[in-house]
């Protein structure tokens, strides 16, 4: 089942754009930086994404998934929104990609995407660190699933809500952000070159989090309209005075400019939403 936008909305994000002009996140301080702008890339189209959308709209309590999460592959139309990025990439960097320092989620889906658009011109380190949210019992079930199957985790869910619930075996949104911030903490800010990093809804929504210093109830109203969508780009911007804005938010103009389709699938950052 598949989403497909075919205009590309201009969003305006107002107040919640910018961060504070020192730079501090959720009362922790970010390392000193010369770095001045954050590319995130999701993936594109997984396979996983495909049988998801079927089962939540088909109403169904389980999703029909062959690999553990971090083996699910792209699908072909995943891999056609990868390889466009390329010519993307190409603008954001200034021309310049073999420049920029470029990291991966070791996922599958995430080192496919990050291949198809970059190639050989730009090395990329894998960090297991910027892996999409491990969702435990919760994994490869539907809302509807998780609601009929385990009525006591979906009560517990909303009652502690989706920034701090951590299903059994799986991680809350805030033991993500421990491990963002600890891959954070040792990239080499000192370096001006551009920072790419290829992974997921999840990962990119909690970097947005960390650099424009959110609260719980900002986050969520960031994200209560808005979806990463797949082999997008959101750029993350620094300014003279060390303050981070949002410079571009899922932006998939070029998958439109290549005439491939645009889709939109709720991944990890909306799990059980």
């Amino acid at each position: 089942m598949h989403t497909y936008w075919r205009r590309y909305v201009t969003v305006t994000f107002g107040s919640l754009a910018t961060a504070e002009r020192h730079p501090r996140s959720g009362g922790r301080t970010l390392p000193a930086m010369t770095a001045r702008k954050l590319v995130l890339i999701r993936h594109g189209e997984s396979t996983a994404n495909v049988a998801a959308s079927a089962a939540e709209a088909a109403g169904l309590e389980a999703i029909a998934v062959e690999t553990r999460d971090a083996d699910v592959p792209l699908s072909a139309l995943g891999e056609e929104q990868a390889a466009a990025l390329g010519t993307r990439l190409g603008d954001e960097l200034g021309g310049h990609p073999e420049f920029a320092r470029a990291w991966s989620s070791p996922y599958r889906r995430a080192i496919q995407t990050a291949r198809l658009a970059i190639g050989d011109t730009t090395p990329f380190t894998i960090d297991e660190r910027l892996r999409d949210r491990e969702l435990g019992i919760i994994d490869a079930l539907t809302v509807h699933g998780v609601d009929v199957r385990l009525p006591a985790e979906a009560a517990r869910r909303r009652w502690l809500g989706k920034f701090y619930y951590r299903p059994p075996g799986g991680e809350a949104w805030t033991d993500v952000v421990l491990r963002l911030r600890s891959f954070v903490r040792d990239l080499d800010w000192e370096d001006e070159r551009p920072v790419v990093v290829f992974a997921h809804d999840a990962v990119v929504s909690l970097f947005i989090y960390i650099f424009l210093r959110y609260t719980e109830e900002e986050l969520n109203e960031f994200l209560v309209s808005r979806v990463v969508r797949n082999a997008s780009v959101t750029t993350l911007v620094r300014d003279a005075g060390g303050g981070w804005s949002v410079e571009a938010f899922s932006d998939d103009r070029h998958l439109e400019a290549a005439g491939v389709p645009i889709t939109e699938h709720p991944g990890a950052a909306h799990a059980s939403d």
